[in-house]
């Protein structure tokens, strides 16, 4: 009977080992996470763009970074090889996909900093001509071991 213990903990023992090598195994481990969005700016409108992304935009973006609810964003220019591509790309970067469920305390940031409900509503209406966004997707870092 004790021979049968000592073969049952060893069993054990090297499953769990095993198991442990096994997760272990990954050469990477996953890093943040970044909304990128893809904007279209209409014709003559690129100014006018650029000028809200430097004021309205970046304040947002700083008080959200300042919050600790985002880790940085960025803002790419792309050069369209057809009418249907963007030409500005903007990159929202969070600690991880979990923070993307702090919507609460982003909506809190942003009437803060730009007003209510109703406010915001009104100057995303005035960015309507602007531009098109044409879609976005979440992208993650997977940073090498």
């Amino acid at each position: 009977m004790r021979r049968l213990s000592t073969i049952l903990l060893a069993l054990t023992l090297a499953g769990a080992a095993t198991l442990g090598w096994a997760q272990d195994t990954k050469p990477y481990k996953e890093g943040p996470v970044t909304e990128v969005s893809y904007i279209k700016i209409k014709p003559g409108r690129f100014d006018d763009y650029m000028q809200f992304l430097s004021t309205t935009y970046r304040a947002n973006m700083e008080a959200q970074k300042k919050a600790g609810l985002i880790l940085g964003y960025k803002i790419f220019g792309k050069q369209a090889r057809t009418p249907q591509e963007p030409d500005l790309i903007l990159a929202i970067t969070y600690a991880n996909m979990a923070a993307l469920d702090r919507i609460d305390e982003s909506e809190a940031v942003m009437a803060k900093l730009l007003g209510n409900t109703a406010a915001q509503n009104k100057a995303a209406i005035e960015r309507g001509p602007m531009r098109e966004v044409l879609g976005s997707e979440l992208i993650r870092e997977l940073v090498l071991k």
